[in-house]
């Protein structure tokens, strides 16, 4: 029974740190954001694409109502729309950057489901080269090249 209590209490820590996390959902939104506005064009599968991603993180479906998750993703797109803004969306995803890995990996794998639609192009993999940068993971590895 301890052993089970013991990965209960980890999990249960876990879920509560991510709960109400608007830095993870600030991050999760601006690199979706950068990668559907990297070629300059907004796809509608991409939307739909980033949108599911987000609502099927469990910490995120669990923290906020798909409403909330379509807002600040176009809350982002809009940001992405300026140099500045995209700037200030990389600025919200470098937010995470002191955070353990595997919240980074998720930020990222959200933005690289939302690029595979179609084929990874190379306006998405320099967005998807600035966004492994600042979150320091292995783009490479986590997309399987």
């Amino acid at each position: 029974m301890g052993l089970f209590q013991d990965a209960f209490t980890r999990v249960g820590r876990v879920v509560m740190s991510y709960a109400g996390d608007t830095a993870f959902l600030h991050a999760a939104c601006s690199a979706a954001a950068a990668v559907i506005l990297a070629d300059q064009e907004i796809d509608e599968q991409e939307i739909e694409t980033a949108l599911a991603d987000l609502s099927n993180n469990p910490i995120l479906h669990k923290s906020y109502g798909v409403l909330k998750l379509e807002q600040e993703l176009h809350e982002a797109i809009a940001r992405a729309k300026s140099r500045a803004g995209r700037l200030e969306n990389l600025r919200f995803v470098g937010g995470i950057a002191d955070r353990p890995l595997e919240q980074r990996q998720d930020v990222f794998l959200i933005a690289a489901d939302v690029a595979d639609q179609g084929g990874i192009s190379e306006l998405e993999h320099k967005a998807l080269d600035e966004i492994a940068e600042v979150l320091s993971v292995d783009k490479a590895a986590l997309l399987g090249l």
